[in-house]
């Protein structure tokens, strides 16, 4: 079925454009939402009056779009994630993480256009990211990824050395009772009776 775009829409077109579409994807979604309308006479005479409008609108959105592009390229983009030793990341960066950073920045980009080599950058390092703006319009992000934080394993050992020092260890045990026995030894040298003695002495 042929209509006629009444605003962008995404993944379909812009404002103006006449698609093909399926006739219940139209007549189930797409006029109930005013959408678009569909294609006649009526609607491309209603269209050719907004001509001037549309394209005043659409020069807006690459006047945009250049600006974007200035900004995403004027400098690299910082992300810095949980990494180990070696710079593998606890997880990964994906174009919705790059979006969100851009957003904190004032940037406003769909995370379905921002293309990530491989879709998920795994690693620390430098990434360059496709950025796809308006019409032909694209940008190319440098993004850098740093780590940040310890590896888990780091607070596992931190754990293990914080523990108390002072508890005797099983092989402290026999030391102990070693000195006692030597100490009994050097008493018998010594000369002091044992008490066998003191009982034969007492006994004449």
């Amino acid at each position: 079925m042929k209509v006629i775009l009444n605003q962008d829409i995404p993944n379909l077109g812009e404002e103006g454009d006449i698609k093909d579409v399926a006739r219940g994807y139209a007549r189930n979604f797409l006029i109930p939402r005013k959408l678009v309308m569909p294609y006649s006479r009526e609607s491309m005479a209603i269209f050719a009056s907004r001509k001037e409008a549309i394209e005043a609108r659409r020069e807006e959105k690459r006047k945009s779009a250049l600006d974007i592009k200035t900004r995403l390229e004027s400098e690299p983009l910082e992300i810095k994630m949980p990494a180990g030793d070696r710079g593998r990341l606890f997880g990964s960066v994906t174009s919705a993480n790059i979006a969100d950073a851009l957003a904190a920045k004032g940037i406003e980009v769909e995370r379905r256009r921002i293309d990530v080599p491989d879709k998920t950058i795994k690693s620390v390092g430098t990434v360059y990211v496709r950025v796809r703006l308006y019409g032909e319009e694209e940008a190319e992000l440098r993004v850098e990824v740093a780590a940040s934080g310890a590896a888990p394993a780091a607070t596992e050992s931190s754990s293990a050395a914080d523990a108390p020092a002072d508890t005797a260890t099983p092989d402290e045990a026999p030391e102990v009772e070693a000195a006692s026995e030597s100490t009994e030894s050097i008493s018998e040298e010594a000369g002091e009776p044992s008490d066998e003695s003191a009982t034969e002495e007492s006994d004449e």
